[in-house]
Protein backbone atom coordinates (compact mmCIF):
# COMPACT_ATOMS: atom_id res chain seq x y z
CA UNK A 1 0.00 0.00 0.00
CA UNK A 2 1.74 3.70 -0.67
CA UNK A 3 1.35 5.51 2.35
CA UNK A 4 0.00 9.13 2.22
CA UNK A 5 2.02 12.04 2.09
CA UNK A 6 0.28 14.91 3.69
CA UNK A 7 -0.74 16.05 7.13
CA UNK A 8 -2.27 14.01 10.19
CA UNK A 9 -5.57 15.85 9.78
CA UNK A 10 -7.39 15.08 6.29
CA UNK A 11 -8.80 18.53 5.23
CA UNK A 12 -10.87 17.37 2.74
CA UNK A 13 -13.76 14.39 3.17
CA UNK A 14 -12.85 11.35 1.52
CA UNK A 15 -15.01 8.92 3.24
CA UNK A 16 -17.57 9.13 0.35
CA UNK A 17 -15.55 8.79 -2.50
CA UNK A 18 -15.64 5.77 -4.31
CA UNK A 19 -13.93 3.05 -3.53
CA UNK A 20 -11.41 0.95 -5.53
CA UNK A 21 -11.32 -2.30 -4.69
CA UNK A 22 -7.99 -4.12 -4.41
CA UNK A 23 -6.96 -6.60 -6.96
CA UNK A 24 -4.88 -7.01 -10.02
CA UNK A 25 -6.03 -5.69 -13.36
CA UNK A 26 -4.38 -6.30 -16.70
CA UNK A 27 -2.27 -3.08 -17.40
CA UNK A 28 -0.67 -1.50 -20.38
CA UNK A 29 -1.71 -1.82 -24.24
CA UNK A 30 -0.02 -3.60 -26.68
CA UNK A 31 -2.60 -1.52 -29.54
CA UNK A 32 -0.69 -1.00 -32.74
CA UNK A 33 -2.34 2.57 -32.61
CA UNK A 34 0.37 2.89 -29.48
CA UNK A 35 3.35 5.71 -29.80
CA UNK A 36 6.21 3.33 -29.21
CA UNK A 37 8.24 6.07 -27.15
CA UNK A 38 5.70 6.12 -24.41
CA UNK A 39 6.05 2.55 -23.15
CA UNK A 40 2.60 1.35 -22.83
CA UNK A 41 3.40 -2.10 -23.14
CA UNK A 42 3.54 -5.15 -22.78
CA UNK A 43 0.56 -5.69 -21.05
CA UNK A 44 1.16 -6.89 -17.46
CA UNK A 45 -1.13 -8.16 -14.74
CA UNK A 46 -0.51 -5.56 -12.07
CA UNK A 47 -1.85 -5.62 -8.43
CA UNK A 48 -2.80 -2.40 -6.37
CA UNK A 49 -3.78 -2.21 -2.36
CA UNK A 50 -7.35 -0.56 -2.26
CA UNK A 51 -8.30 2.98 -2.30
CA UNK A 52 -10.43 5.91 -2.55
CA UNK A 53 -10.11 8.26 -5.13
CA UNK A 54 -11.86 11.64 -5.86
CA UNK A 55 -14.69 11.38 -8.60
CA UNK A 56 -13.55 14.54 -10.19
CA UNK A 57 -10.17 16.51 -11.06
CA UNK A 58 -9.49 19.38 -8.31
CA UNK A 59 -11.43 22.63 -9.19
CA UNK A 60 -10.63 25.74 -9.02
CA UNK A 61 -13.02 26.32 -6.22
CA UNK A 62 -11.25 23.27 -4.66
CA UNK A 63 -7.56 24.60 -5.16
CA UNK A 64 -8.86 28.48 -4.27
CA UNK A 65 -9.50 27.34 -0.47
CA UNK A 66 -5.94 25.68 0.01
CA UNK A 67 -4.21 29.09 -1.55
CA UNK A 68 -6.78 31.09 0.63
CA UNK A 69 -5.84 28.99 3.82
CA UNK A 70 -2.10 28.61 3.46
CA UNK A 71 -0.96 31.71 0.77
CA UNK A 72 0.30 28.83 -1.44
CA UNK A 73 2.08 31.03 -4.95
CA UNK A 74 1.94 28.98 -8.12
CA UNK A 75 4.89 27.52 -10.25
CA UNK A 76 3.28 29.99 -12.86
CA UNK A 77 2.94 32.98 -10.62
CA UNK A 78 6.55 32.77 -9.58
CA UNK A 79 7.99 32.23 -12.99
CA UNK A 80 5.26 35.30 -14.13
CA UNK A 81 4.16 33.31 -17.01
CA UNK A 82 2.53 29.98 -18.47
CA UNK A 83 1.76 28.37 -21.29
CA UNK A 84 -1.65 29.02 -23.23
CA UNK A 85 -3.07 27.42 -26.08
CA UNK A 86 -3.17 29.94 -28.81
CA UNK A 87 -6.23 29.35 -29.89
CA UNK A 88 -8.05 30.07 -26.10
CA UNK A 89 -5.43 33.15 -25.93
CA UNK A 90 -7.79 35.79 -24.20
CA UNK A 91 -8.11 38.75 -26.16
CA UNK A 92 -6.74 41.25 -23.38
CA UNK A 93 -3.75 38.89 -23.70
CA UNK A 94 -1.81 39.28 -26.83
CA UNK A 95 0.46 42.08 -25.83
CA UNK A 96 1.59 39.90 -22.55
CA UNK A 97 2.62 36.88 -25.20
CA UNK A 98 6.54 36.06 -24.37
CA UNK A 99 9.64 34.12 -26.11
CA UNK A 100 8.21 30.98 -24.87
CA UNK A 101 7.53 28.06 -26.59
CA UNK A 102 7.14 24.00 -26.61
CA UNK A 103 9.26 22.52 -28.79
CA UNK A 104 7.52 20.88 -32.42
CA UNK A 105 4.30 22.76 -30.70
CA UNK A 106 4.18 26.39 -32.01
CA UNK A 107 0.40 26.10 -30.75
CA UNK A 108 1.62 26.61 -27.20
CA UNK A 109 2.61 30.50 -26.52
CA UNK A 110 4.17 31.82 -23.63
CA UNK A 111 1.94 34.41 -21.98
CA UNK A 112 3.08 36.64 -18.91
CA UNK A 113 0.32 36.92 -15.71
CA UNK A 114 -1.36 33.55 -16.57
CA UNK A 115 -1.93 31.47 -13.37
CA UNK A 116 -4.62 29.16 -12.20
CA UNK A 117 -7.03 32.21 -11.93
CA UNK A 118 -6.46 33.53 -15.29
CA UNK A 119 -5.95 30.31 -17.33
CA UNK A 120 -6.48 31.97 -21.11
CA UNK A 121 -3.66 35.08 -19.83
CA UNK A 122 -4.55 38.27 -18.54
CA UNK A 123 -8.17 39.20 -18.57
CA UNK A 124 -9.96 35.58 -18.30
CA UNK A 125 -11.16 34.25 -15.21
CA UNK A 126 -11.45 30.80 -14.47
CA UNK A 127 -14.17 28.89 -13.50
CA UNK A 128 -14.94 27.36 -9.94
CA UNK A 129 -16.58 24.29 -11.57
CA UNK A 130 -13.99 23.48 -14.16
CA UNK A 131 -10.75 22.12 -13.27
CA UNK A 132 -7.47 23.79 -11.81
CA UNK A 133 -4.99 24.29 -14.55
CA UNK A 134 -1.71 26.00 -14.90
CA UNK A 135 -0.30 23.40 -11.61
CA UNK A 136 2.67 22.03 -11.63
CA UNK A 137 3.94 18.98 -9.91
CA UNK A 138 5.08 20.50 -6.79
CA UNK A 139 1.81 22.45 -6.53
CA UNK A 140 -0.37 19.54 -6.82
CA UNK A 141 1.84 17.76 -3.94
CA UNK A 142 1.54 20.68 -1.91
CA UNK A 143 -2.26 20.78 -2.11
CA UNK A 144 -1.98 16.93 -1.07
CA UNK A 145 0.31 17.89 2.23
CA UNK A 146 -2.53 20.51 2.64
CA UNK A 147 -5.48 18.23 2.31
CA UNK A 148 -3.85 14.97 3.81
CA UNK A 149 -4.79 12.99 0.60
CA UNK A 150 -2.05 12.44 -2.52
CA UNK A 151 -1.77 11.89 -5.78
CA UNK A 152 -2.35 8.20 -7.59
CA UNK A 153 0.47 6.12 -9.07
CA UNK A 154 0.19 5.83 -12.62
CA UNK A 155 -1.43 1.57 -11.85
CA UNK A 156 -3.73 3.28 -9.51
CA UNK A 157 -5.23 5.95 -11.61
CA UNK A 158 -5.22 3.14 -14.82
CA UNK A 159 -6.98 0.96 -12.17
CA UNK A 160 -9.65 3.43 -11.61
CA UNK A 161 -9.94 4.80 -14.78
CA UNK A 162 -11.10 1.22 -16.36
CA UNK A 163 -14.03 1.47 -13.79
CA UNK A 164 -14.03 -2.26 -13.59
CA UNK A 165 -13.52 -2.87 -17.42
CA UNK A 166 -10.73 -5.27 -18.29
CA UNK A 167 -8.55 -4.32 -21.27
CA UNK A 168 -11.06 -1.96 -22.91
CA UNK A 169 -10.07 1.61 -24.76
CA UNK A 170 -11.75 3.93 -22.75
CA UNK A 171 -12.91 4.11 -19.74
CA UNK A 172 -16.84 3.51 -20.63
CA UNK A 173 -15.56 0.45 -23.18
CA UNK A 174 -14.28 0.70 -26.92
CA UNK A 175 -16.84 2.96 -28.57
CA UNK A 176 -15.43 6.79 -28.82
CA UNK A 177 -19.25 8.16 -29.28
CA UNK A 178 -21.66 5.14 -28.45
CA UNK A 179 -24.54 5.46 -29.82
CA UNK A 180 -23.62 8.94 -31.04
CA UNK A 181 -22.85 10.55 -27.86
CA UNK A 182 -19.77 12.42 -26.98
CA UNK A 183 -18.35 11.02 -23.25
CA UNK A 184 -15.34 12.83 -23.36
CA UNK A 185 -14.27 16.38 -23.82
CA UNK A 186 -11.50 15.63 -26.95
CA UNK A 187 -10.75 17.69 -29.73
CA UNK A 188 -12.84 17.72 -32.94
CA UNK A 189 -11.98 18.96 -36.18
CA UNK A 190 -8.25 19.51 -37.42
CA UNK A 191 -5.87 20.50 -34.94
CA UNK A 192 -4.66 22.89 -34.35
CA UNK A 193 -6.61 25.03 -36.40
CA UNK A 194 -9.88 23.95 -36.31
CA UNK A 195 -11.93 22.80 -32.99
CA UNK A 196 -15.74 22.17 -33.69
CA UNK A 197 -16.71 21.45 -30.20
CA UNK A 198 -19.31 19.04 -31.20
CA UNK A 199 -18.67 17.59 -27.39
CA UNK A 200 -19.97 21.17 -25.98
CA UNK A 201 -16.61 22.16 -24.95
CA UNK A 202 -13.71 24.16 -26.84
CA UNK A 203 -11.66 24.41 -23.54
CA UNK A 204 -11.85 23.12 -19.99
CA UNK A 205 -15.51 21.59 -19.63
CA UNK A 206 -17.21 21.09 -15.98
CA UNK A 207 -15.85 18.22 -13.89
CA UNK A 208 -18.57 16.34 -14.21
CA UNK A 209 -19.81 17.22 -17.58
CA UNK A 210 -19.95 13.48 -19.13
CA UNK A 211 -21.34 10.26 -17.95
CA UNK A 212 -19.04 8.71 -14.90
CA UNK A 213 -17.59 5.22 -15.36
CA UNK A 214 -17.86 1.98 -13.46
CA UNK A 215 -16.39 3.45 -10.59
CA UNK A 216 -18.76 6.68 -10.33
CA UNK A 217 -15.78 8.78 -11.97
CA UNK A 218 -16.14 11.76 -13.79
CA UNK A 219 -13.81 12.58 -17.01
CA UNK A 220 -10.89 10.21 -17.03
CA UNK A 221 -10.27 10.54 -20.43
CA UNK A 222 -10.04 13.88 -21.99
CA UNK A 223 -10.34 17.26 -20.16
CA UNK A 224 -7.14 18.14 -18.94
CA UNK A 225 -4.34 15.65 -18.57
CA UNK A 226 -3.74 14.50 -14.24
CA UNK A 227 -0.78 14.40 -12.47
CA UNK A 228 0.79 11.12 -10.96
CA UNK A 229 3.47 10.20 -8.34
CA UNK A 230 5.14 8.35 -10.43
CA UNK A 231 8.66 9.16 -12.51
CA UNK A 232 8.09 8.68 -16.27
CA UNK A 233 10.30 5.72 -17.98
CA UNK A 234 9.31 3.97 -21.07
CA UNK A 235 10.88 0.63 -19.94
CA UNK A 236 11.56 0.32 -16.15
CA UNK A 237 8.26 -1.76 -16.38
CA UNK A 238 9.31 -3.90 -18.40
CA UNK A 239 13.46 -4.09 -16.92
CA UNK A 240 12.23 -4.57 -13.06
CA UNK A 241 9.21 -6.94 -13.15
CA UNK A 242 9.90 -7.88 -9.67
CA UNK A 243 9.11 -3.84 -8.18
CA UNK A 244 6.41 -3.20 -10.50
CA UNK A 245 4.01 -5.89 -10.32
CA UNK A 246 2.68 -5.06 -6.58
CA UNK A 247 2.01 -1.64 -5.92
CA UNK A 248 4.20 -0.30 -8.30
CA UNK A 249 5.85 3.38 -8.29
CA UNK A 250 7.93 3.77 -11.28
CA UNK A 251 11.27 4.30 -11.13
CA UNK A 252 13.42 6.13 -7.59
CA UNK A 253 14.20 9.21 -10.27
CA UNK A 254 13.73 10.42 -13.22
CA UNK A 255 14.09 13.78 -14.92
CA UNK A 256 9.75 13.91 -16.04
CA UNK A 257 6.83 12.78 -14.23
CA UNK A 258 3.73 10.72 -15.61
CA UNK A 259 0.82 12.28 -17.00
CA UNK A 260 -2.82 10.44 -18.01
CA UNK A 261 -5.98 11.09 -19.73
CA UNK A 262 -5.21 13.30 -22.49
CA UNK A 263 -6.77 16.75 -22.98
CA UNK A 264 -9.35 18.69 -24.56
CA UNK A 265 -6.68 19.18 -26.86
CA UNK A 266 -5.83 15.80 -27.88
CA UNK A 267 -7.06 14.94 -31.52
CA UNK A 268 -6.39 11.15 -32.58
CA UNK A 269 -4.46 12.94 -35.84
CA UNK A 270 -1.64 13.95 -34.11
CA UNK A 271 -2.25 12.68 -29.73
CA UNK A 272 -4.53 10.01 -29.50
CA UNK A 273 -3.56 9.59 -25.47
CA UNK A 274 -7.35 9.49 -24.16
CA UNK A 275 -7.09 5.93 -24.16
CA UNK A 276 -7.14 4.55 -21.19
CA UNK A 277 -3.42 2.97 -21.33
CA UNK A 278 -2.24 6.07 -22.92
CA UNK A 279 0.65 7.89 -21.15
CA UNK A 280 3.16 10.74 -21.52
CA UNK A 281 5.79 12.45 -19.04
CA UNK A 282 5.68 16.48 -18.69
CA UNK A 283 8.37 17.94 -16.68
CA UNK A 284 7.66 18.18 -12.81
CA UNK A 285 8.13 22.13 -13.21
CA UNK A 286 5.65 22.34 -16.39
CA UNK A 287 2.73 24.56 -16.32
CA UNK A 288 -0.05 24.27 -18.97
CA UNK A 289 -3.38 25.01 -20.09
CA UNK A 290 -4.51 21.91 -20.14
CA UNK A 291 -2.84 19.75 -16.97
CA UNK A 292 -4.79 19.66 -13.71
CA UNK A 293 -4.68 16.40 -10.62
CA UNK A 294 -6.45 14.38 -9.00
CA UNK A 295 -6.23 12.98 -5.51
CA UNK A 296 -6.55 9.46 -3.79
CA UNK A 297 -6.79 8.54 -0.03
CA UNK A 298 -5.38 5.71 1.53
CA UNK A 299 -8.17 2.90 3.34
CA UNK A 300 -7.05 0.46 5.83
CA UNK A 301 -8.30 -3.27 5.79
CA UNK A 302 -11.44 -2.58 7.18
CA UNK A 303 -12.70 -0.44 4.77
CA UNK A 304 -10.90 -2.05 1.64
CA UNK A 305 -13.79 -5.21 2.00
Amino acid sequence: MITTAGSSATRVATDDWPLVPGGSFLMGSDSTEVFPDDGEGPVREVSVSAFRICPTAVTTDEFAAFVDATGHRTDAERFGWSYVFRGLLHPDAREHVVDGVVPDASWWWGVRGTTWRCPQGPGSTAAPDHPVVHVSFADATAYCRWAGVRLPTEAEWEKAARGGLEQRLYPWGDDLTPAGVHRANIWQGSFPTENTAEDGWTGTAPVRSFEPNGFGLYQMSGNVWEWTQDWFSPFWHARDQERTRVDPQGPPRGSAKVVKGGSHMCHRSYCNRYRVAARTQTTPDTTLGHTGFRVVSDVDAAQSS
